[in-house]
């Protein structure tokens, strides 16, 4: 096989913060807590990173400031691997040697950004998110992906929520896809979360409960859709070469695949099928392992459907088998044959923009994940995206 970049990184530390919903707590401060887990975790200091990767609204320079971060070199993210960009670019960053470590995070919050704080007098004061150009390249990149908006909201499709309700009633009428399938990875995944302190949703959720959840965009309701949450989610990108000396055991990475974007939401030939066909495809291209040496699955869940595109995309399943893989929930339970969002999915822990799959993989791979850890987990995959947009990982211990 070619020689594979990414599989000169690991990941060394992964920190996560606090999180909740409408918690009121600056970004920056949910960034502070996630950022020095990591390093702490990866045994470093901050003069030990060489640079950083974000997406979001917690500027890089202004968490650099706060570390006392200098001389960083730029990291240049992978267009094609959507919210992933940033992981991957760190994988390429170190495995150059152009930088030792590399700090990614993600910080989210439900407002958008825009958070109060209490002043010196004790009023409120609104702090607004700062949200950093993107590259001439990604802006590009991001026009080509989204390039059917237009016929979309002449639709008065406004939102993904209508946009993949459309993939999901498609598939449903090709395939026999039911509702009801639907609602098991629900409650697969309101099972789990009951097993993570730090879920926004941890109740047991019935079928009867799914079903009658009020109707966002048919076919999905309330429960298909992912819970908005603050939080924040860092990891240390590494040289391989560092795994002997980290103090908590090295996630290697073995394979990563993105996709271009073309295509736009709604106007693949090969529709109601994403992205995701084209991410997986390039994963699985540059590694001897096979689907069916995967032991966990922390696939993107902004709805139920996007699961369902993942399990057929990184071929778990077969084209239309997603539902039937599903149906009863067993297969995908901590226990089953292959467990899917271990730690609740963005369905009920709480959507960090799938950063949280990724923190969950490295704890499920090193035997940390408490009581929602599967046994003798050995390889994992990572997926993040629906649409034009996609990437993913796969990962080993």
């Amino acid at each position: 096989m070619a020689d594979v970049p990414e599989q000169r990184a690991i990941v060394s530390g992964i920190g996560i913060s606090r999180v909740g919903r409408k918690t009121g707590i600056a970004g920056i401060d949910l960034t502070r807590e996630s950022v020095t887990a990591a390093l702490a975790d990866a045994g470093l200091e901050p003069g030990d990173i060489g640079g950083i990767a974000t997406l979001g609204e917690t500027p890089a320079a202004e968490v650099a400031e706060a570390f006392g971060m200098h001389d960083l070199q730029p990291v240049e993210m992978v267009p094609s691997g959507g919210l992933l960009a940033p992981v991957m670019g760190a994988f390429l960053a170190v495995a150059s040697g152009d930088v030792r470590h590399v700090l990614v995070y993600r910080t989210v919050q439900m407002m958008g950004g825009a958070i109060f704080q209490a002043g010196a007098s004790g009023a409120a004061a609104p702090r607004p998110a700062v949200r950093p150009a993107a590259p001439a390249e990604g802006q590009a990149a991001m026009a080509r992906t989204m390039g059917d908006m237009a016929s979309l909201l002449t639709y008065h499709a406004y939102s993904a929520a209508n946009w993949l309700a459309m993939h999901a009633r498609r598939h449903m009428h090709l395939y026999g896809t039911t509702k009801e399938q639907l609602g098991w990875l629900a409650i697969n995944s309101r099972a789990n979360a009951a097993l993570n302190e730090r879920a926004a949703y941890r109740d047991p959720i019935t079928m009867d409960d799914y079903l009658s959840a009020r109707p966002v965009s048919d076919p999905f309701g309330l429960l298909d859709c992912d819970v908005p949450i603050d939080g924040s989610i860092a990891v240390v990108v590494s040289h391989a070469d560092y795994a002997a000396d980290a103090p908590s055991p090295a996630v290697r990475v073995q394979s990563m695949g993105g996709a271009p974007g073309t295509g736009g939401w709604d106007q693949r030939p090969d529709y109601p099928k994403m992205a995701s066909i084209d991410a997986a495809a390039e994963l699985w291209s540059k590694t001897d392992l096979k689907p069916s040496d995967v032991d966990i699955a922390e696939l993107y869940d902004g709805f139920t459907f996007l699961t369902f595109a993942w399990l057929e995309a990184l071929g778990f399943c077969g084209d239309g088998e997603s539902g039937p893989f599903v149906d009863g929930g067993s297969r995908i339970a901590l226990g089953g044959e292959l467990p899917v969002n271990t730690y609740g999915g963005q369905l009920s822990a709480g959507r960090m923009h799938g950063y949280w799959v990724l923190h969950e993989a490295c704890l499920q791979l090193r035997g940390q994940a408490g009581a929602r850890q599967v046994a003798g987990v050995e390889v994992a995959t990572v997926s993040i995206g629906g649409g034009p947009i996609a990437g993913c990982i796969l990962l080993t211990s």
